[in-house]
C-alpha cells in the first residue's frame, strides 16, 4: 500500500507550481498569461523581478530534492527498496508538468529534475547543474542549456549507478524534458529562440485587454 502512497503523494508535492505561486504573493501576472507562457523561471524572470525569479527556480528544486529525499528515508526504514525511490521520483515530476492543483498545466521540469538528481546523488547533481552553468555562460539561452545537461544527464548517472534503475530512471527525466522543449527546439533549429534576458514578451510589452 505504501508503494502506492509514496508516489501520489510526490505527485501532490509536484504540484505545488512555485512559478505561479510566488507570482501570485509578489502581485505579479500569470506566467502562463505572457511570454512563452511556461510557468517557471525563466519566465517570471521577464517580469523583471529576480527575486521571484529565484524563488521560484528554488522551490520547483527543492520539491524535487524534498520528495526524494522522503521517500529514501522511509525505504531505509521500511526496506521499499530503489523501485519505490524511483517512482517517487518520476511522480514528483510528473506533478510538475501535470500539477493537479493548475489544470495540469505546468512548467518543463529542468529545476524539479535538478532537485531530483542532486537527491539521488549529488555529485550526479552538480556534475549536471555545472553543465548547465557553462552552458548559459557561453550560449545564453536557458532551453539550449537545459537540453544540454539533459542530454548529458544520463552518462552521469551511468557512470555513477551503472545499468540500474536509477540510470533508467534518469534517461526517462531526460526524454521528458525533451519532449517538455518541443517548441524549443524548433525555435532553437529556427533561430528564434530567445536568450536569457531578453525583454521580449514582458507582460507590460503586452496590449491591454
Amino acid at each position: 500500500m505504501t508503494t502506492i502512497v509514496l508516489p501520489f503523494l510526490a505527485y501532490l508535492i509536484g504540484s505545488l507550481s512555485f512559478a505561479i505561486i510566488t507570482s501570485k504573493l509578489f502581485g505579479l501576472p500569470d506566467p502562463r498569461s505572457f511570454g512563452s507562457k511556461n510557468p517557471g523561471a525563466t519566465n517570471v524572470l521577464r517580469t523583471g523581478k529576480k527575486l521571484a525569479a529565484a524563488l521560484t527556480l528554488f522551490g520547483d528544486a527543492a520539491k524535487g530534492w524534498v520528495a526524494v529525499v522522503l521517500a529514501q528515508h522511509f525505504s531505509s526504514i521500511y526496506g521499499y527498496g530503489d523501485y519505490a525511490i524511483a517512482s517517487v521520483a518520476l511522480a514528483v515530476f510528473i506533478g510538475h508538468i501535470y500539477p493537479v492543483f493548475f489544470s495540469f498545466y505546468g512548467g518543463k521540469g529542468v529545476a524539479t529534475a535538478l532537485g531530483i538528481l542532486l537527491a539521488l546523488n549529488p555529485w550526479m547533481g552538480f556534475g549536471v547543474f555545472g553543465t548547465w552553468l557553462l552552458a548559459t555562460y557561453m550560449w545564453r539561452t536557458s532551453s539550449l542549456s537545459a537540453l544540454i545537461a539533459a542530454g548529458l544527464a544520463p552518462l552521469f548517472a551511468l557512470t555513477l549507478f551503472g545499468f540500474s534503475v536509477y540510470t533508467g530512471t534518469v534517461l526517462i527525466l531526460s526524454l521528458l524534458l525533451f519532449w517538455r522543449h518541443q517548441s524549443n527546439i524548433k525555435n532553437l533549429l529556427a533561430g528564434k529562440e530567445s536568450g536569457i534576458g531578453k525583454c521580449a514578451d514582458r507582460p507590460g510589452d503586452m496590449p491591454p485587454e
